[in-house]
């Protein structure tokens, strides 16, 4: 059975609230200042669509929004939020299963690649790069791997709950990281959450 965040839409926020904090909201919320202006963005996995209004906050019109998401109760919740003026196209889908007919001047993918294999990350990586423009902006975030026990006692429990209730393929972290390396991208600018277990980083291509 894919993986489907269906199941977990109705608490997600609140769970991930009650877990950590603000830590999510500000980690992501820290990459929304580099998107550029009147940019045509990529929101891939953005789940219930509170960034919306917290994009609409810093750029209140100009955006062309592509917003993937494909939990269809998720996107139902992302479709209900305040974009202020941008202009959002909402697609309920895999973001590898769709070609799009423009390429972007940034991307979003927030705690996104932490659901998947390796495998599937690299699939994945690979299509939303070639999406990218030159030039163009990945805006960044999910878990890190420290030394820390209690992080990685929090990460094997985090990833076994999703692995029951919405069927993700992780059982650990990909190595993101190495993708971008690979293919050249320039770090930009980052910064770190929750005693490092969060990264937000600015890539450019």
């Amino acid at each position: 059975m894919p993986a489907n965040y269906d199941n977990s839409a109705w608490f997600y926020d609140r769970l991930s609230r009650f877990v950590y904090g603000d830590a999510l909201i500000k980690a992501q919320v820290y990459l929304l200042r580099f998107i550029p202006a009147n940019a045509a963005v990529l929101i891939v996995g953005g789940g219930s669509g509170w960034i919306l209004e917290e994009i609409a906050k810093i750029r209140p019109s100009g955006l062309r929004i592509t917003y993937v998401e494909v939990s269809s109760k998720m996107m139902a919740l992302a479709q209900k939020r305040n974009a202020g003026g941008n202009d959002v196209v909402f697609i309920n889908n895999a973001v590898e299963n769709i070609s799009f007919s423009q390429d972007f001047d940034a991307v979003i993918t927030a705690f996104l690649f932490d659901s998947f294999s390796d495998k599937t990350m690299q699939d994945v990586f690979g299509h939303i790069h070639s999406l990218l423009k030159p030039g163009g902006f990945w805006l960044y975030s999910d878990f890190k791997l420290t030394e820390t026990w209690w992080q990685r006692a929090m990460l094997k429990t985090m990833l076994r709950f999703f692995r029951l209730v919405c069927h993700i393929e992780a059982s650990k972290l990909p190595d993101v990281d190495h993708q971008f390396e690979m293919h050249q991208y320039t770090i930009v600018e980052d910064q770190a959450f929750f005693n490092d277990f969060i990264i937000s980083r600015v890539y450019m291509r």
